[in-house]
């Protein structure tokens, strides 16, 4: 199956060298970098890494998410930021179940494995529990984290019909996901401090307020949302799993 890297990027000349690099030869079909309307180096410094780059000024990581799925025809997306926060070594932890059809959707999870936990501040680690809390009533997934490192079934993706396009993106999917019977799988992945930039929202206690917000409203919005199209899998059981 065909796997495209999809890679939101605002100002991340620095970061982006170092993960591109780091992508292994054969785990992915493409690459490509959105550039959310950046003032730096970003797509040039995408471009000469080799990377697609494609340009989403209107400002929003659900935007350049969904102009990256736009861009690309991959049968398996991954979704991941460019920071270099998460190792792009571990693309296949998360390609590897839908390959095999064991899953729809897979969340990286950064809270699943102690040593991971303390990367992320705990201010977002707060905010992430009460979201991912919220989630879990309104959907019956209960995930442990919800970063933004996950694949996703392109078949799925066009049938979830995304709206959001602020940081309340990954919160959507995951509740459409839910709602349409899609198989969810978490599996730990690692996590580390940035390695140049700014956080727009982890790392920065004002844009983990933002984004907060940003997914209320759309756990709001989307609790009671049904789906138009019939359930993929008719057993709740088989939609959940943590590995």
């Amino acid at each position: 199956m065909k796997v495209s890297v999809i890679i939101p990027a605002l100002n991340e000349e620095e970061s982006l060298p170092g993960l591109l690099a780091a992508i292994p030869e054969g785990a992915v079909n493409e690459i490509i970098v959105v550039d959310n309307g950046s003032t730096d180096r970003t797509a040039a410094v995408a471009q000469h890494c080799g990377a697609r780059v494609v340009s989403e000024n209107f400002r929003g990581y659900g935007a350049a998410c969904w102009a990256g799925f736009k861009a690309t025809q991959g049968e398996i997306l991954v979704f991941m930021d460019g920071d270099e926060s998460f190792s792009p070594v571990e693309i296949s932890k998360l390609t590897a179940p839908i390959i095999r059809g064991e899953a729809d959707l897979v969340l990286g999870s950064r809270t699943l494995r102690a040593e991971d936990v303390q990367a992320v501040p705990l201010h977002a680690r707060l905010g992430n529990q009460l979201i991912a809390g919220l989630i879990g009533l309104a959907s019956h997934v209960w995930p442990t984290d919800l970063g933004p490192f996950r694949a996703v079934r392109r078949e799925i993706l066009e049938r979830l019909d995304m709206e959001e396009r602020t940081y309340g993106w990954p919160s959507e999917m995951i509740i459409k996901a839910s709602k349409l019977g899609c198989k969810i799988l978490e599996v730990p992945v690692s996590y580390r401090p940035r390695t140049g930039g700014k956080s727009k929202v982890s790392g920065n206690f004002l844009g983990s307020l933002k984004a907060s917000y940003s997914m209320l409203k759309v756990v709001a919005r989307w609790s009671f949302w049904t789906p138009a199209h019939h359930p993929l899998h008719s057993r709740r059981s088989d939609k959940w799993e943590v590995k």
